[in-house]
């Protein structure tokens, strides 16, 4: 088996160009790979179609960077740290520009599923009265001409299973293949192996449906190490495609066991956020005014990231905001 170890820069230059479609791990402001989406700004990676779950900060910032042209979602904003939602990516919206389409956080994971699953889309019930079936964001000529969209948001179709006598409706939703899937978890071996600790969210789905897997860690430990408990790995070595070791590449988001959101961090983004010379000074500051991973994390101090250590027992820093 062969060693996939890459530097980020090298991950994101080898597997992600402009116009691809990419989903992204994490959900709002706990593992999303942070360190992958600063380095997507950093190569100017352009016209991305992006799927997620419920996303925040990388969300955010690829939004606000000018690297998406149009996204799938459920959710996306940052909670206490960002009031109003997540910023850039509101402002997107009410600006026109990007295009959007939103589901509800079941019917984003059983599209994972499917594409995980290989099949072209997955049955539910519920929601049949709601805006979500009735409004949809991207109109036909979109969905005709972007290559790699559905041709429809969903199907409503008669349950063809029901009993004798009863009629009832179930919705159809259309698998998701993203040409690349992003994720950061906690520790992983040269080959692939990758174990998440705490809450998967949707990211197990999300890395089987992808057609290319790019994973940061925590901790690269050797496979030796994986197989001690094997049971608690849940990605397999054969789907990932690159390793990228990147201690804090969650930062500022939490990453559970090892440290905890960084709230004065993420105030400050939403702070800077709310303009875009705000905007355009936190990413001359933090993304571009730094040329490695390493440089960021002296950016934002030893003593800062010290502070962030989880306790080992509860997987969180209790002394972080909550509400």
């Amino acid at each position: 088996m062969s060693d996939k170890v890459m530097s980020p820069q090298e991950a994101v230059a080898r597997f992600i160009h402009d116009g691809d479609h990419i989903s992204l791990g994490g959900f709002t402001i706990v593992r999303n790979p942070m360190g992958l989406a600063y380095e997507i700004i950093r190569q100017k990676i352009k016209n991305l179609h992006i799927y997620v779950h419920s996303q925040g900060q990388a969300f955010d910032l690829l939004i606000g960077a000018g690297c998406i042209k149009a996204m799938e979602f459920a959710y996306g904003g940052t909670a206490r740290f960002s009031p109003s939602g997540g910023i850039r990516f509101r402002k997107a919206i009410e600006e026109g520009r990007v295009r959007f389409e939103d589901y509800t956080n079941h019917q984003m994971v059983l599209r994972f599923l499917a594409g995980a699953m290989g099949v072209p889309f997955l049955p539910l019930k519920g929601v049949l009265e709601t805006d979500v079936i009735r409004k949809w964001g991207f109109d036909e000529t979109f969905r005709q001409q972007a290559a790699g969209v559905a041709n429809k948001k969903l199907a409503i179709i008669k349950n063809p299973f029901a009993l004798r006598g009863i009629e009832e409706n179930i919705i159809l939703v259309p698998a998701i293949h993203p040409d690349v899937t992003l994720l950061h978890v906690q520790k992983a071996d040269p080959q692939g192996t990758c174990r998440i600790e705490g809450l998967t969210f949707a990211d197990v789905e999300q890395a089987k449906a992808a057609r290319r897997l790019i994973v940061s860690c925590e901790e690269l430990v050797s496979r030796d190490e994986m197989r001690k408990d094997p049971d608690r790995n849940q990605i397999p070595f054969f789907i990932v495609d690159a390793v990228v070791p990147l201690p804090y590449g969650a930062h500022p988001t939490a990453c559970n066991g090892y440290y905890d959101y960084d709230d004065d961090h993420l105030l400050f983004y939403g702070k800077e956020a709310r303009s875009d010379e705000g905007f355009q000074k936190y990413l001359d500051e933090f993304v571009f005014g730094v040329t490695s991973h390493q440089e960021y994390l002296d950016r934002i101090g030893s003593d800062r990231l010290d502070a962030l250590k989880a306790d080992p027992v509860l997987g969180y820093r209790p002394r972080s905001l909550r509400y």
